[in-house]
């Protein structure tokens, strides 16, 4: 997400950096480039209009213009002003489900057809109870979409969330008073209500999402809208918090939109917060929405601290501590490599991290100049996958017979082979190296050795 924004204000930002001074011509051209790029991404033109402004003014202060550093001081301008923008006036932290009433809690789900809501619903209730420890009841409440309470009694029984059975004919409202009934009998802490979308907004699917807010006294109505539908997606936003009272919103397949100018326009065309994020097709792609997290990321500053936490709920820690053992001996061979492998895509595959580290816009740039893809761990891990157990413990004894009847196992190439194997060893012997250097010189070793093996080309290269 805001991949085409990072980059053309990341270009902007290189510039000034590189001066070491600073005129009001300069910061005016900047902010022009600045307003092009934020219009690009489909950001809403009141929103352009008042960030530029209120960066503008800012910016040619003495205080700036004067600075020692003047374009980092342009860029910390920026960064404020979009953390605002984002939704963080009281703070850069992100604003979670709200789960503090009588239980159970009823969470109220709105949108449109086709946004991803009874997934979303899904995802929510798993958040919820691995992460919150909750006990949820899911319901349906559309009666409309063929097979809709289904697909939720589906995703259900996938993620261990019990759901409201299904009973035929009964209407939403009679739906939701049931769940809140059922919940309450359970022991319960949180009911969530799927409620039915329609293709675009209309007076009656208004009036059915109102009734059922009315009969249960939702504590939270979160509404779910679909990031690649642009600046659409503020406007039922817009609609919906003036006719229903939108609490939060939640973003879906953010990852899959460039721009991000719906985010950037959300909150300050609505006035609800983001709450939550969709980062893929997975049950446990959900983020919690943190407007300075975010703000980072659009500037290229990296987010470590979302990245720490989600390695933190993600990676196994048994294996973690092993390979951290082996690591620490100089070991390192290909079922090590097929853990850190197994890892990455834990955490979202190689564009997941590298967009959360700081830096890393020109390594992202070079792998997608050398046509490195996702699909590229799949093929290691294949080839690995077809290796023997003595293979992958001593790579050494993988000779040119031994390459081709392992391409041919993993439907690659005997060059592919080849790459990764050399891959190995540099790795392996970056770690014989850090080893040697004990935990300091691991730590100063750098994200270049890292990512590059050092010799500063994008990771897993062709």
């Amino acid at each position: 997400m805001f991949e085409s924004l990072t980059g053309r204000l990341g270009e902007v930002f290189d510039r000034l950096r590189k001066r070491g001074a600073l005129s009001e011509a300069d910061v005016n051209e900047a902010m022009r480039e600045v307003r092009v790029a934020l219009l690009e991404a489909d950001v809403a033109l009141p929103v352009v209009k008042s960030f530029v402004d209120s960066v503008r003014a800012r910016a040619v202060g003495a205080q700036v213009l004067k600075s020692v550093t003047p374009g980092q001081q342009v860029v910390k301008i920026v960064n404020d002003r979009l953390t605002e923008i984002l939704g963080g006036e009281d703070g850069a932290e992100g604003q979670e489900i709200d789960l503090n009433a009588v239980p159970p809690v009823p969470i109220l789900m709105v949108g449109l057809q086709g946004s991803g809501k009874t997934t979303t619903t899904a995802k929510i209730a798993l958040r919820l109870k691995d992460r919150d420890k909750r006990k949820v009841l899911m319901a349906s409440l559309d009666v409309r979409r063929p097979a809709a309470q289904e697909q939720l009694r589906v995703l259900g029984e996938q993620i261990g969330v019990a759901t409201l059975p299904i009973i035929e004919g009964q209407l939403p409202v009679d739906i939701a008073k049931r769940a809140m009934q059922a919940g309450r009998l359970q022991g319960a802490d949180v009911v969530m209500l799927d409620t039915a979308g329609r293709l675009h907004i209309d007076e009656a699917m208004m009036s059915e999402a109102r009734a059922v807010r009315d009969a249960t006294g939702p504590h939270e109505t979160l509404l779910v809208v679909d990031a690649l539908t642009g600046q659409d997606a503020v406007n039922v936003a817009r609609q919906f918090k003036e006719q229903i009272g939108v609490t939060g919103i939640v973003m879906t397949r953010m990852d899959g939109d460039g721009r991000g100018g719906a985010a950037l326009s959300m909150r300050y065309i609505t006035g609800a917060p983001i709450k939550l994020i969709g980062v893929g097709e997975k049950m446990d792609a959900l983020e919690t929405f943190h407007p300075g997290r975010i703000a980072s990321r659009i500037l290229g500053m990296g987010d470590i601290v979302s990245l720490v936490e989600k390695a933190a709920e993600t990676l196994e820690k048994d294996e973690a501590e092993k390979l951290a053992a082996k690591m620490k001996k100089g070991e390192f061979d290909l079922d090590d490599l097929a853990t850190q492998l197994r890892q990455m895509k834990k955490l979202g595959g190689m564009q997941g991290v590298l967009s959360m580290l700081p830096g890393v816009g020109k390594i992202q740039k070079q792998m997608a100049e050398g046509g490195v893809d996702e699909k590229i761990i799949n093929r290691q891990e294949a080839i690995i996958g077809s290796m023997t157990r003595a293979e992958r413990r001593n790579p050494k004894v993988i000779h040119a017979s031994r390459k081709r009847r392992i391409a041919a196992g993993s439907g690659t190439k005997v060059e592919d082979v080849n790459r990764l194997l050399k891959q190995h060893m540099q790795m392996a012997d970056m770690m014989k190296k850090m080893s040697r250097m004990g935990e300091k010189g691991f730590m100063r070793s750098g994200l270049a050795n890292m990512l590059g093996g050092g010799g500063g080309r994008p990771p897993f290269g062709r």
